[in-house]
């Protein structure tokens, strides 16, 4: 095989590549204008957003940890981040973020989302689930004594119901189910192993009395226990209507928090806000873009040329990379893009001035290039990789604006890499021919 017909075969390659990422970078939908023009784009895959591009919420909670001893701090802060994110999740937010700031604070991003207030009820509640047992009045009176001081007004009337040790931090999952034979909406509870012995020993106590499930001190049903149940499985039935189930199963699957939190800062980015913030970014980007493509045109000439439109290639490979895994899009992640092709550039100068110099020594165009290329290669290699060393240390300690613009600046370098020495290399092979040695001056 010919070095003339592997060129010929790279290039094919880099030109279905090329198609194939321009149709995968394309917006779903996109607007942006330029000086007098308006440009409209419609295509197949939408790009996914950040808060600061997409509009939504920006949530700062703080946890009571008053009752919280030092060493358990971590371990508390981390439970109730885990079930944040489950009530975050019920919303259907697309990369809804989650993190700890701190020793106890929670910050919540969620992008996207239009009704904040409810967002904001259903991560602050605190959902309690407790199973109580009968009793005689005398009992009840006993308690009310021992928890308030007072006495049981003499006008209470039964039935009376007191706390169990079985509580919603036993349950493991509940369900919508439907009665077999009403067909009425129900919910199904699976405890955990400690849950299924709880309620194992409960129900063997109070055969032929009432067990009452309560949720936010209101009673939600109060079954008679026939026999024991041992396979750790209840049954929640009562007058709900499908949606009031479906409401209740996503309350309890979403778990209690294990302290109490209290929202301290509320930011709100209006879609409108984002869409300006992007509209800017882009417009940045691409008039930094024709700078570069300009400067390097006049300057290096047909090399120039021919690496404007090897970075065309790369920008558009990069997009279809974000579009496609895909990459959560924010303004730092933008920056990093953006600070990504001027590195991209940064290797077509160090090739350049390589095959400059070579020429100046009397080389052929065909040695000036693969000299140009060969000799550059380290210097390329080793400025990347000391910056992706960086942008790795970015991503591992930094938050969540600052690794979105460490995976952007990740994804540019390795893909410029590929552009430089790949793609302008082929175009300038495949551009040389015997008549080019004539003017040399075109490099």
């Amino acid at each position: 095989m010919s070095k003339t017909f592997k060129l010929r075969l790279l290039f094919l390659f880099i030109v279905f590549l090329a198609f194939g990422a321009a149709y995968a970078a394309n917006p779903k939908s996109f607007s942006i204008k330029i000086y007098k023009w308006q440009i409209n784009i419609a295509a197949k895959f939408p790009y996914h957003l950040g808060l600061d591009l997409r509009g939504g919420a920006h949530l700062i909670y703080e946890a009571d940890m008053k009752d919280i001893t030092a060493g358990k701090i971590g371990e508390v802060m981390d439970g109730t981040r885990d079930v944040i994110e489950r009530r975050v999740n019920l919303f259907g937010v697309t990369e809804p973020l989650v993190q700890i700031e701190g020793k106890n604070r929670l910050v919540v991003e969620l992008a996207g989302i239009k009704d904040v207030d409810q967002a904001i009820k259903m991560i602050g509640e605190t959902p309690f689930l407790e199973f109580r047992e009968e009793s005689t009045k005398e009992q009840a009176a006993a308690f009310y004594k021992q928890q308030t001081g007072q006495d049981l007004p003499a006008e209470a009337e039964g039935p009376f119901f007191l706390p169990t040790n079985l509580t919603g931090k036993d349950l493991s999952r509940s369900e919508l189910g439907f009665n077999s034979t009403t067909g009425a909406p129900e919910v199904n509870l699976e405890f955990n192993d400690k849950g299924k012995q709880l309620f194992a020993d409960l129900t063997a106590k109070n055969i032929g009395k009432r067990v009452a499930i309560y949720l936010d001190g209101g009673v939600i049903t109060a079954p008679t226990v026939q026999e024991a149940i041992k396979e750790g499985k209840a049954v929640i039935s009562g007058q709900f209507t499908v949606d009031e189930a479906r409401t209740l199963v996503k309350r309890l699957n979403a778990g209690a928090l294990p302290v109490p939190i209290k929202l301290i800062s509320q930011q709100t980015i209006g879609a409108t806000l984002g869409q300006e913030s992007l509209e800017k970014s882009l417009k940045a980007g691409m008039y930094g873009f024709l700078l570069i493509a300009l400067f390097m045109i006049l300057y290096y000439r047909l090399p120039g040329l021919l690496a404007s439109i090897a970075l065309i290639i790369y920008l558009l490979i990069v997009l279809a990379i974000f579009n496609l895994i895909p990459i959560t899009l924010t303004l730092a992640g933008i920056a990093g893009l953006i600070l990504s092709i001027g590195m991209a550039v940064d290797a077509n100068v160090l090739i350049f001035e390589r095959m400059r110099e070579e020429l100046f020594a009397g080389r052929s165009l065909n040695m000036a290039i693969e000299d140009g290329f060969n000799r550059a290669w380290p210097s390329i290699r080793d400025s990347n990789l000391t910056t992706l060393i960086t942008a790795l240390a970015l991503f591992w300690f930094g938050s969540g604006t600052i690794k979105g613009f460490a995976i952007a600046l990740s994804v540019g370098i390795l893909v410029s890499m590929f552009s430089a020495i790949i793609v302008t290399k082929t175009f300038l092979l495949l551009a040389l021919t015997p008549r080019l040695e004539k003017y040399k001056n075109l490099f």
